[in-house]
């Protein structure tokens, strides 16, 4: 089996139904700047998904099961055009330009999970395994 941690995150978009549709775009296939994509890997970030629902958009990141969160998301707001690609991002978003996506983005509490055993804090992320 090999193990993992999730972390499940929130940010809100502005209710503009072409605001919507460009940050989509942004984010299809391809579009999504190669340095962001890249930097996010190099911090120990395995997988990412973020699912939108109306103007809420639910991020699902499985990280490396040594992953520090707090060290993770420091190191990514240095490396380079991650500051350019938040403030491209946050035109779209209830946000500041200037925020951090750590800033943007809100943990949040799994509150259920079928066969969960383990309690865990949500900062730390959620040990998960996949059986292979």
């Amino acid at each position: 089996m090999k193990k993992f941690k999730r972390y499940c995150k929130t940010l809100q978009l502005n209710a503009d139904p072409e605001f919507i549709k460009k940050y989509k775009k942004l984010h299809a296939v391809g579009n999504a700047w190669p340095e962001i994509t890249q930097g996010m890997k190099d911090v120990g970030i395995i997988d990412m998904e973020i699912y939108l629902d109306g103007t809420t958009l639910f991020m699902i990141m499985d990280t490396e099961q040594n992953f520090d969160y707090e060290r993770a998301m420091t190191t990514l707001a240095m490396l380079p055009r991650q500051s350019e690609w938040e403030e491209t991002v946050s035109q779209f978003q209830k946000t500041s330009a200037s925020s951090s996506a750590k800033e943007k983005w809100k943990l949040i509490e799994r509150i259920y999970k079928l066969d969960q055993t383990v309690e865990y804090n949500v900062e730390e992320g959620y040990l998960e395994e996949v059986r292979m």
